[in-house]
């Protein structure tokens, strides 16, 4: 049998300079004011708060979000929803179209064993199908999705959304329970109208309209400018990361989560190589022209990702240029990520390890 002793990665009072790398750490301080300053944020407009565990896919976190103020979770999936439900949630939004026999079975346990599972729609087919699975069960509650300029999922017009509201009402087995968007950012005044008027329309049909759900981290600090909204869900918030940083949400003195990598190699004098490719940094670039930032040096740039290694530019450099053994800490593009890539996230203060939490929902996609 192999020797699996990598697998106990860290534990409370290890420094985090002597883990093995590659490996996600979070910076408890960090994390702790993400969460503070959020809430507060939503408890000053009188918005309620749904953060989104996609970011993090740890219960302990999602505990947290909710002792701060939070109002119930959002996840993407069935699978990962069945994750919190273990863990004691029972106010669960799925912001997803759930299609499929395998989906639909086990999502209508999930609405047996919790008090309240909530899902999106946005089409006919999508609602018909939920509908012919819980007729004759207990009543699962739907939301219209609404494309309010993302681009993304979502009915076109407030006239669609008022339509498809009218079908879930009608259904048996399913309860209306308001609509749902994910915006792009800059554009609450967009967001504002489509929701207003579609709120003109179901009261003009008698549909009761109970939550109006706005979304996302890169929307989160104008979540006010939409007055017509009652919650806002987010997720990256709780971390942060370097796009976030990019849109002006948070400075890099927010990032909870740094990448802790090795420098493996320095073949040339410009090059460095690390131990965290695409495994661990991810290849998602969110717009960057390379693969994270990395603290203390402002001008290497990771240029390229195969699946184990980082090649690092230092060409920019001007000043000291990390050498072979050193860690390096890195902000990646998109903590969310990164947080699915790894089985374990470690947590730290002033660079000791306060604890280890399993990533209970790694891995679940469907």
């Amino acid at each position: 049998m192999p020797d699996r002793s990598f697998a106990v990665v860290a534990k409370a009072g290890d420094r985090i300079a002597d883990l093995s790398t590659p490996r996600p750490v979070i910076d408890e301080d960090r994390l702790a004011a993400n969460i503070a300053r959020v809430q507060s944020y939503m408890d000053e407009h009188g918005l309620n708060f749904r953060p989104h565990i996609k970011t993090h896919k740890i219960p302990a976190l999602a505990v947290a979000q909710v002792a701060a103020g939070a109002k119930g979770i959002n996840c993407q999936k069935v699978t990962e929803a069945e994750v919190f439900a273990e863990a004691g949630f029972n106010d669960i939004l799925i912001t997803f179209n759930i299609l499929g026999q395998q989906k639909l079975e086990r999502l209508a346990r999930l609405n047996e064993r919790i008090s309240d599972l909530k899902v999106v729609a946005d089409s006919e087919q999508t609602v018909d199908g939920l509908a012919a699975h819980f007729s004759g069960h207990k009543p699962l509650t739907v939301l219209v999705e609404c494309d309010t300029g993302g681009g993304r999922c979502g009915v076109q017009t407030p006239d669609e959304a008022a339509s498809l509201a009218r079908r879930i009402a009608a259904a048996d087995g399913l309860t209306f329970g308001g609509i749902v968007t994910y915006p792009k950012p800059q554009a609450a005044t967009a967001v504002e109208a489509f929701i207003a008027e579609t709120l003109d329309r179901l009261q003009a049909d008698g549909i009761t309209c109970p939550i109006v759900s706005n979304g996302g981290t890169p929307s989160l600090f104008e979540a006010h400018l939409v007055p017509s909204a009652t919650e806002h869900r987010a997720g990256t918030y709780i971390y942060n990361d370097r796009q976030m940083v990019r849109m002006g949400h948070c400075s890099e003195d927010d990032c909870a989560m740094h990448v802790l990598a090795t420098v493996v190699s320095r073949p040339t004098a410009d090059r460095a190589v690390i131990d965290a490719g695409s495994k661990a940094l991810t290849s998602d670039l969110q717009g960057f022209s390379d693969y994270g930032l990395i603290v203390g040096y402002p001008q290497a740039r990771i240029t390229s990702l195969s699946e184990e290694h980082g090649v690092i530019d230092l060409s920019n450099c001007t000043g000291p240029r990390p050498q072979i053994g050193e860690k390096l800490f890195i902000i990646p593009n998109h903590t969310c990520v990164v947080s699915n890539l790894f089985d374990t996230m470690v947590f730290h203060r002033g660079g000791v390890v306060t604890r280890v939490e399993d990533i209970a929902a790694r891995g679940l996609v469907w």
